[in-house]
């Protein structure tokens, strides 16, 4: 799948910009709404506390205190800083799902789930190759 959007986004690229700046497996994630194998990234198992950035465009995604064990193989977190990650209708595989895209940028990042826990009850599974992670 391909990125598809009439929105304009803060910072744009173009293919071949992304593929400059990014690794081949960024790329597929992010720009082509890949998965990472899960269990894959370091940062599933970063503990520290800081800040979980978008790996296309540095804009702050995810504090660390929001991160959680989900058992999935990949970065969970309970809420993304406010205005940082936007939502789409998923589609594909058979299933219905809530995509998570940067506001900043529209890379793909990862989806959300219901089933996460309080206090909100969401689960937003993110692909470690999507973000970066600074230290406080």
């Amino acid at each position: 799948m391909t990125m598809t959007s009439t929105k304009t986004y803060p910072v744009t690229r173009s293919d071949a910009e992304w593929r400059k700046l990014l690794t081949p497996e960024q790329y597929d994630v992010m720009r082509r709404h890949g998965t990472e194998r899960p269990g894959s990234c370091a940062l599933n198992f970063e503990k520290r506390a800081g800040t979980f950035l978008c790996a296309g465009c540095d804009q702050p995604l995810f504090k660390s205190g929001l991160k959680f064990e989900s058992g999935t193989g990949w970065p969970s977190f309970n809420d993304p800083l406010p205005g940082a990650v936007e939502d789409t209708h998923d589609d594909s595989y058979g299933m219905r799902r809530t995509e998570v895209h940067c506001s900043r940028c529209a890379s793909h990042l990862g989806h959300v789930f219901p089933d996460g826990p309080p206090p909100t009850g969401l689960r937003y599974c993110i692909n470690g190759v999507a973000m970066t992670f600074k230290p406080e």
